[in-house]
């Protein structure tokens, strides 16, 4: 487990008086089987921030990296119907990667969570046709193929949506998610 999770689950303890272990079991009583459902409930039942309420919901589900035995399961599962992606994300991956020897990947159910000291991108397969590139560039006006993010609940603050990859605008593609790199050092 990385150290960022396990300072967001002490932190939990700290600040709600109960463990990971207690807020799982006790969103487990609610019988949710979608991690919005535990979003929305641990938000307005129990004042969660969305941090907090994400980590639970992962934790519950066993949909994050730490919780999954195999993460390259996660990935086959993202791109099920959507293996035309799959180049396109092998691609993305080499080229974040070069950015520095301190570049995590963290595969979730539906996505990954691209970090260096915190989350600066997410990879998203997000429909059949479409692919999501969501990077934290919060205060950034939106450019070119950078539009700003309404969809994520905050996870990142801009996305760059990707239809035809090999038309698309690489290098800015890019660009935008080495300044996002860049920023979360």
């Amino acid at each position: 487990m990385d150290a960022a999770t396990q300072t967001m689950i002490a932190n939990l303890e700290k600040n709600t008086g109960k463990s990971l272990d207690e807020w799982v079991t006790i969103v487990k009583k609610e019988n949710f089987q979608k991690h919005g459902e535990i979003l929305k409930f641990l938000k307005s039942d129990h004042g969660f921030t969305h941090g907090f309420a994400n980590l639970v919901a992962h934790k519950t589900l066993k949909s994050d990296a730490g919780s999954a035995s195999d993460t390259d399961e996660l990935i086959t599962k993202q791109y099920k119907g959507k293996e035309h992606f799959l180049p396109l994300f092998e691609k993305l991956k080499k080229e974040i990667s070069a950015f520095g020897k301190d570049v995590e990947f963290a595969p979730k159910n539906a996505y990954v969570s691209v970090r260096r000291k915190k989350q600066f991108a997410l990879l998203i397969p997000a429909t059949k046709t479409r692919y999501e590139v969501g990077v934290n560039l919060k205060g950034e006006e939106p450019s070119g193929v950078l539009e700003i993010d309404t969809k994520s609940n905050g996870m990142v603050s801009h996305r760059i949506m990707i239809v035809n990859p090999e038309e698309q605008y690489w290098r800015e593609t890019i660009d935008w998610l080495k300044k996002a790199y860049d920023a979360a050092g």
